[in-house]
């Protein structure tokens, strides 16, 4: 909850000082000697409306989406000694992280993935795909729901959700001012909005979305780290390190776009594509565990 508050206030305190700013370089002044009345109060409530409130039901369906993209089935009486192994090792790594039992569920896939999800610390679902339960031994397995455990602790989920709504209320508010702008002191649009306007917005809202989206990406390859700290800590640095040189040496698939960034790991990309990725590559991970727990390189 604290976390949550936070966020909500800094991206309150956030757009207060955007329209400070705006204000004091005189900004409305400019327009206003063009006859250009733009209520900035109210687009900033607006952007703030639908920026975060579309992140927010996103979090809210993340689960039922999930489910809908994978394919993953909830146990909910497991059949077979894998089955109850797997919801036990849950149980007991919830419990350690302090966090309510979540969901435990599988999906069909050749390869060896995992994600968490989940609106809520003690609501959230941890799936894994039938490719990671048969091709990784169990010490590993353990590391990776570890992993996946420590998301839902950190409430990655939630903070995640907060950071894209933040973003969004920026690229909605900006790119409006832009279009507006241009619409009135450029194109000399004394009534209405021309297709001028339309047109900025449109552009204006990609491009500022493409460097919005650098933001939300780098914390996400933060959460990683930080999450493959809390696996070493609930199932061991050596099996930590294990799960993720056997991830290394398997295909670097992905998950469904709107899933990518829960998942475990996501493909390696280079340049400037590495701005984009949602996890750091897993070299860098294992050198990182490596480092913290004091292993030989």
């Amino acid at each position: 909850m604290k976390r949550v508050l936070l966020f909500l206030a800094t991206n309150i305190a956030v757009i207060l000082l955007l329209s400070v700013v705006l204000q004091l370089v005189g900004f409305e002044g400019l327009l206003d000697e063009r006859g250009v009345d733009l209520n900035l109060p109210s687009l900033l409530l607006f952007a703030a409306v639908f920026g975060m409130g579309g992140s927010f039901i996103s979090l809210a369906m993340s689960k039922w989406m999930a489910r809908r993209m994978t394919g993953a089935q909830v146990i909910t009486e497991p059949s077979g000694q894998a089955e109850m192994w797997l919801v036990e090792t849950v149980r007991q790594q919830a419990d350690a992280a302090g966090i309510g039992m979540p969901e435990v569920a599988i999906f069909d896939s050749p390869e060896p993935n995992a994600f968490a999800t989940g609106a809520r610390r003690d609501h959230a679902m941890v799936a894994v795909s039938t490719g990671l339960l048969r091709g990784m031994r169990k010490e590993e397995i353990e590391a990776v729901l570890a992993h996946e455990i420590s998301h839902v602790a950190n409430g990655d989920m939630i903070t995640l959700a907060l950071i894209q709504g933040v973003v969004n209320t920026f690229v909605i508010f900006l790119a409006r001012v832009i279009g507006h702008f241009v619409d009135r002191v450029i194109l000399k649009n004394e009534r209405g909005y021309g297709l001028g306007y339309f047109g900025v917005v449109i552009v204006s809202q990609i491009v500022l979305g493409i460097f919005a989206s650098f933001i939300v990406f780098w914390f996400s390859r933060q959460r990683e780290f930080r999450a493959d700290a809390g696996g070493a800590r609930l199932a061991g640095a050596p099996k930590m390190i294990a799960a993720l040189e056997r991830l290394k040496a398997g295909p670097q698939t992905e998950l469904p776009e709107q899933l990518g960034a829960f998942g475990i790991s996501g493909r390696v990309r280079t340049g400037m594509a590495r701005l984009m990725m949602s996890h750091p590559p897993l070299d860098d991970r294992i050198a990182r565990l490596k480092s913290e727990h004091g292993l030989s390189a």
